[in-house]
């Protein structure tokens, strides 16, 4: 199965696309802290997971962040991931690229394209608040 496709069984199971009403149905903590230059880290300790995330980040950003962490919390459960700064945001590591793949795959759902067919690739990260540097990991429907 692709990350695609476990971010959309994610979203249909649990009736959402909101990263933090997702991670509340499983149980996954969410803490907020001062983390200086980092965005956030996903961390499992004794099966409790946490998704850490730095306090005070816009909407916007905080919901990508928190998609990114929940990426790592269902693709990759048993690894304590590196720290996502605002610098690593487009990673060429494997694993990475795949959390964030799950985090624009879940915040930018193929409705919202077929809802808004002639809006452009910026109008669509804005919308679904996804830096526009990631938006070419989203996988465009193609009939």
């Amino acid at each position: 199965m692709n990350v695609k496709q476990i971010a959309t069984m994610t979203a249909d199971k649990y009736h959402t696309h909101s990263p933090f009403d997702i991670a509340d149905r499983r149980g996954v903590r969410i803490i907020y802290s001062p983390l200086k230059s980092v965005l956030g880290y996903y961390t499992r300790y004794k099966r409790i997971q946490c998704i850490i995330l730095q306090e005070g980040l816009p909407y916007p950003l905080r919901r990508f962040v928190c998609a990114h962490e929940l990426g790592h919390s269902i693709c990759h459960a048993d690894l304590n991931t590196q720290w996502l700064k605002v610098n690593t945001l487009v990673s060429t590591d494997r694993i990475e690229r795949e959390a964030s793949t799950f985090a624009v795959e879940l915040l930018l759902p193929d409705q919202i394209l077929l809802t808004y067919p002639d809006s452009s690739v910026e109008f669509m990260a804005k919308l679904s608040g996804i830096p526009l540097a990631l938006m070419e990991l989203k996988k465009f429907i193609q009939y």
